[in-house]
């Protein structure tokens, strides 16, 4: 009897060229996904799933999908591979610079016996801007190439008029990068499978298991602010109470990281209506906005073109390749190094606290630009109305009963807004300290999903009795190692990725709360330096006249 479509077993050619014209392409398991029915619908954003084209994305879907969500992606299964599949970079990561996978076939071979050899499966349908065939005016680029193949790594920049070389500006090497040791497929591949089982091992343990009278003391400290708050503002000590709900706020903002991730009840329409919830409606954020983001920035950490979680121009920047100007995958525009950012960048390490302070009115702006140009997916539209709801009961309360029926005066109502929110501060640097000091550059597209996590995230050694002013983002290595975690559990789980990481050789970076702020602090500088060299090299240059001249003056 004849093998179902499903269990049709395809060549890597047929599916390179899949890729090439534009499909969503996926590997779960050596099953052969194609999703192009199922982009705008996918909760977590389109983006995510474009990051995985061309990738055996198994780790990172087992990571963030239950076993029952994973058998109904058996729907879109195409085919099968008999071997190991070797990565390939995804579409939307080859840059502005139009490409085409290059297929190798050996000389023997002719388009007729390929095309028998492989099934034909080529439909139609077609996806959009972001997965169309890309060509090239002259050559291609093989997808199949090497990191730097692919302009990942600095050029020397050309004089056009002249063309002449000028220097090349220094790259950062992480010690993240330096850390790890050389290995063959064959060690990766073990590394993958070891982790695999260490995500078993932490599941009979029951560290996927919810301890809800964590959550209870969690709610009964958050609740406790909350009327410490409203009874200093009720006797008019308006700064006391900012500083109260600026903690509420504090505080809140770990459950709705939970919820967004599945780790309270490990029910997505149960959590995600308490992550819109606590965001929305007492916090003024979107959980929406937040989960597009957040899941890129985990399935693609660290990476300047692509993780939102570190596109921070025209103020900050953590690597010189946003020198570059870089295209911004997640924004779809190029993030200009302008002559703004190239002020303000060589100082970033005296801006970087100070900067943080404003965080949270960011956060809004990019909340309200999600809910109201409608950038979530096209499943669970009631999303979108729900967090329009609490959009408004938020700034009704705050906004309306809080600043303007409660707090007298113009002068007390600024001082109110602007404690409340630079209290938060701390959580914004949470949000960053666990990335800004680690690798931004990567080694290879078959790295492994555990390898990735840890050569961009380190954790905070702090002590168990401030586990809860941390909220479980001291743990971010191990958070990212295992998502749907809930963050109580983390502790725990991260003494076994101390052993897993001394069994591999993949190092598990800890340090304390001071140092990771210094390391983080060292890195602002550096690349501040070099801000400072390259600009003051142009300016140099412009004040000379060298671009002027040609090599036989």
């Amino acid at each position: 009897m004849a093998p179902s479509k499903k269990q049709t077993v395809l060549c890597p050619e047929e599916i390179y060229q899949l890729i090439d014209d534009g499909h969503a392409i996926v590997i779960l398991d050596r099953k052969v996904l194609k999703l192009d029915s199922w982009l705008q619908y996918h909760p977590g954003g389109d983006k995510c799933i474009l990051h995985m084209v061309g990738r055996d994305a198994s780790d990172e879907i087992v990571a963030f999908h239950p076993e029952d969500v994973r058998t109904q992606m058996l729907r879109y299964q195409i085919g099968v591979l008999v071997n190991r599949w070797d990565n390939v970079l995804p579409p939307i990561q080859r840059g502005p610079v139009e490409e085409t996978i290059e297929i190798d076939v050996d000389d023997g071979t002719d388009s007729d016996t390929l095309s028998s050899a492989c099934s034909n499966i080529f439909d139609d349908d077609r996806l959009g801007p972001n997965l169309t065939r890309r060509r090239v005016q002259t050559g291609s680029i093989s997808s199949r190439s090497s990191v730097s193949d692919t302009g990942s790594t600095s050029p020397e920049k050309t004089d056009v008029k002249n063309d002449t070389k000028l220097p090349k500006l220094p790259e950062l090497t992480s010690e993240s990068i330096d850390s790890i040791p050389p290995m063959d497929q064959e060690k990766l591949d073990e590394i993958a499978v070891s982790f695999r089982n260490l995500i078993a091992k932490l599941n009979s343990q029951g560290l996927y298991n919810c301890n809800y009278w964590a959550y209870f003391s969690d709610v009964a400290r958050i609740t406790t602010i909350f009327a410490i708050m409203v009874f200093f503002l009720h006797k008019g000590w308006y700064v006391t109470s900012s500083v109260f709900l600026g903690a509420f706020w504090h505080q809140l903002v770990f459950i709705a990281h939970d919820a967004g991730h599945k780790g309270i009840t490990h029910n997505y329409h149960i959590d995600t209506l308490i992550g819109m919830t606590v965001g929305n409606h007492l916090g003024g954020l979107s959980m929406g906005w937040w989960k597009r983001s957040h899941n890129i920035h985990h399935v693609i950490t660290n990476d300047p073109a692509h993780d939102e979680g570190i596109q921070h121009l025209p103020f900050m920047a953590i690597s010189t390749e946003f020198f570059k100007s870089l295209y911004s995958t997640y924004h779809d525009r190029v993030m200009a190094y302008n002559a703004f950012a190239q002020t303000v960048v060589p100082y970033q390490k005296y801006l970087y606290y100070p900067l943080l302070c404003f965080g949270r009115f960011n956060l809004y702006v990019l909340s309200l630009e999600f809910i109201f140009r409608d950038k979530g997916p096209k499943s669970n539209r009631w999303h979108r109305f729900y967090e329009l709801s609490g959009q408004v009961f938020f700034w009704f309360w705050f906004g309306y009963l809080i600043m303007w029926c409660t707090i007298p005066t113009w002068t007390q109502r600024f001082l109110f807004l602007m404690i409340s929110h630079m209290v938060t501060m701390p959580l914004h640097v949470q949000f960053t300290l666990s990335h800004f000091a680690m690798s931004t550059i990567t080694p290879g597209r078959n790295e492994p999903w555990a390898m990735q996590q840890l050569r961009t995230t380190m954790d905070v050694d702090c002590p168990a009795w401030l586990d809860w002013m941390h909220g479980g983002l001291q743990f971010q290595a191990v958070h990212h190692l295992f998502p749907t975690m809930p963050r109580h559990n983390l502790r725990k789980a991260s003494e076994e990725v101390k052993v897993w990481s001394k069994e591999t050789g993949v190092k598990y970076e800890v340090y304390g709360f001071v140092e990771c702020n210094g390391r983080v602090l060292g890195r602002l500088e550096e690349v501040g330096r070099q801000a400072r060299y390259l600009r003051d090299c142009q300016e140099r240059v412009l004040a000379e006249g060298a671009f002027l001249r040609g090599d036989w003056e």
